[in-house]
């Protein structure tokens, strides 16, 4: 079903298209809800070339839900999204399907990179057909996770913190320990928390002062008993974008990354209700710094047409475009002017020092042990 032609489609779970669904007015998607699957369609115009000089405008794309501007996309050309919840379920659907499983690019968190790497589903990147690479400020480039960015050039950058609507929760939240403590109490069983192992267990290392991405054991036996005997019971949800369901009231607090609680906030406004009915926080006193990143598929078959869209993606008015849909800093030089006096500003670019509390994740030894306490927390929680 389309909603002008058949040009950018979006496979999503049933899951994802009822988050789409609740923002058809604010986004123009239109989500079907089927089986496991649902699919939309964009219209889409053509756009201008990038970088590659590749005259094919079709791309098969790998990402998270809500990401990107449509419009945007479509005046690139032709572009099929396909959307994963978690990094986790990505590398295990590309693994599982022993390559690119049909997909040309794919959107990773950067501390996956280097698994997706080891299992040889990345192509390495010839960035002389990128050359709006050198629009991206230096801070977002060269990152530990990918020296040189062999494999991986920034999408956008974020944290993650919480929302919460001060009509039912009364408790001013300044750190992560009050965080739990209101999940406990005023906000119990109205709780979210983002749907990704290491968000899950960071509240409980974020509100004790413990590195996040500890291997130590005796710090992981102590998130699990915790997360699963003391805060289980009290979530209602694992829900990796709540901030699209601050109309319905689905939610009294959330854990959430930056953009979406932005675009929850622009939902509200753009409902005729209040925004200051809701409070938004950065994590304290640490919290995350992630980035997501574009990376072409060892065995893509839209090679130039990835090089080109990445290349167009990277042009400081397409970019921009892209930050005000989605909410997230893109990286590139100078984009807080280029943004102007968007609404929320504050919500995409942080100071120095909200920076300086934030740090990145690892996937490390400790990553199935946490995987085994995100499972038995949800499990515990009924989700």
């Amino acid at each position: 079903m389309s909603l002008n032609d058949e040009s950018t489609h979006i496979l999503i779970s049933q899951q994802a298209a009822q988050r789409l669904a609740a923002t058809i007015n604010r986004r123009r998607f239109l989500a079907i809800g089927g089986g496991v699957a649902a699919a939309a369609a964009l219209a889409a115009c053509g756009g201008s070339s990038g970088g590659s000089g590749s005259k094919s405008k079709n791309i098969n794309m790998f990402t998270w839900a809500e990401y990107d501007d449509p419009d945007l996309l479509k005046s690139w050309g032709n572009i099929s999204l396909t959307i994963f919840n978690s990094n986790e379920e990505a590398i295990q659907k590309l693994v599982q399907g022993g390559g690119s499983s049909g997909f040309d690019m794919v959107v990773p968190t950067g501390a996956y990179i280097p698994q997706l790497v080891k299992s040889g589903l990345l192509a390495e990147l010839d960035k002389t057909k990128i050359p709006n690479f050198s629009n991206l400020d230096s801070h977002y480039t060269n990152q530990s996770w990918d020296p040189d960015n062999k494999h991986s050039v920034c999408k956008n950058w974020g944290t993650t913190g919480w929302i919460y609507d001060t009509t039912v929760v009364k408790t001013e939240i300044k750190t992560w320990a009050d965080f739990i403590k209101v999940a406990q109490t005023e906000a119990s069983g109205k709780t979210s928390v983002i749907d990704a192992t290491p968000d899950l267990c960071g509240i409980y290392f974020w509100a004790n002062g413990i590195d996040w991405t500890t291997e130590k054991t005796e710090d992981l036996d102590a998130c699990e008993k915790f997360l699963v005997n003391e805060l289980a019971s009290h979530i209602k949800a694992f829900d990796s974008y709540p901030g699209v369901n601050l109309t319905s009231g689905s939610y009294a607090l959330s854990q959430v990354f930056n953009g979406d609680a932005r675009q929850g906030l622009l939902g509200i406004k753009a409902a005729g209700q209040d925004p200051a009915r809701y409070k938004w926080g950065i994590g304290s006193p640490t919290t995350e710094l992630w980035m997501d990143n574009w990376c072409i598929l060892k065995g893509a078959k839209n090679v130039d047409a990835s090089y080109d869209f990445i290349n167009f993606i990277l042009d400081p008015k397409n970019s921009v475009k892209d930050l005000n849909f989605h909410g997230y800093n893109t990286g590139i030089k100078g984009v807080s002017d280029l943004a102007g006096s968007i609404e929320f500003k504050d919500m995409v670019f942080f100071t120095d020092a909200q920076v300086a509390t934030m740090k990145p994740g690892a996937v490390n030894s400790a990553q199935d042990r946490l995987v085994k306490i995100y499972s038995n927390v949800k499990a515990k929680a009924g989700g």
